[in-house]
């Protein structure tokens, strides 16, 4: 479904990625790991056109995606739940979610059942501003904002981090139910190693912005754990 080949950016002087390939299978969720700073971040936000690409391509089902501007690559179906959630902390619950609906396709403009359906809590807090729910509340509402727009694709960058364990075992299970029985693609950035093998697939490792290591995830074997994602 994604493709990522050659992809080389720099900030500034810094050359962050280089010659980078990943591969996105349809249907399946790819973990991408490593260690802190070695470039995952920046690879997300090159494919969400946030950040500027030096060269290389990003196929996305067989469309050039670097044509495109952020906002037509969400029309496509491509649903990001960026690090730190990033929600409006001054909006409602329910503001926030509609946010989202403009970029469906199918031009829908109410908050899909399905989201309630996910996490129930979201319709309990309607009202409530995003800047007042619980840091694991906030995750589920970055993660349904992000499902409200109908995603062939969702991204999501570490959406365990600052969790509490009762809410990771919940996010897990959704991302495994949206996974396995809807068939959501998922291109998943995750440190906890427990957790991406339980929801993953496929895993790919960066270090120093380069792609070192990438298959199913029963072949992410100890020796490249201690190499590439031990601390």
């Amino acid at each position: 479904m994604l493709t990522v080949e050659k992809i080389n950016q720099y900030y500034g002087e810094s050359h962050t990625l280089w010659d980078l390939d990943m591969q996105v299978p349809e249907g399946e969720c790819t973990v991408l790991m490593g260690r802190n700073g070695v470039g995952k971040t920046t690879l997300l936000q090159c494919i969400m056109g946030l950040l500027p690409v030096k060269d290389g391509v990003i196929q996305y089902q067989n469309d050039n995606l670097l044509k495109y501007d952020v906002e037509r690559r969400a029309n496509l179906g491509i649903g990001y739940v960026p690090q730190g959630r990033q929600i409006f902390s001054l909006l409602t619950v329910e503001e926030n979610l509609l946010i989202g609906l403009p970029a469906r396709r199918d031009k829908i403009r109410t908050i899909p059942s399905f989201i309630f359906e996910l996490f129930p809590v979201l319709k309990e807090m309607l009202d409530r501003r995003g800047g007042d729910l619980s840091g694991g509340q906030q995750q589920q509402l970055a993660i349904g904002r992000a499902l409200v727009l109908d995603p062939k694709l969702l991204i999501l960058d570490e959406p365990t981090e600052g969790i509490q364990p009762n809410i990771i075992t919940e996010i897990g299970d959704i991302i495994q139910r949206l996974n396995k029985e809807i068939g959501l693609t998922v291109l998943l950035v995750e440190q906890k190693l427990p957790f991406a093998r339980r929801v993953g697939d496929r895993f790919c490792i960066l270090d120093r912005g380069r792609q070192v290591a990438e298959g199913a995830m029963d072949q992410l074997d100890d020796g490249l754990v201690q190499r590439y994602l031990t601390v």
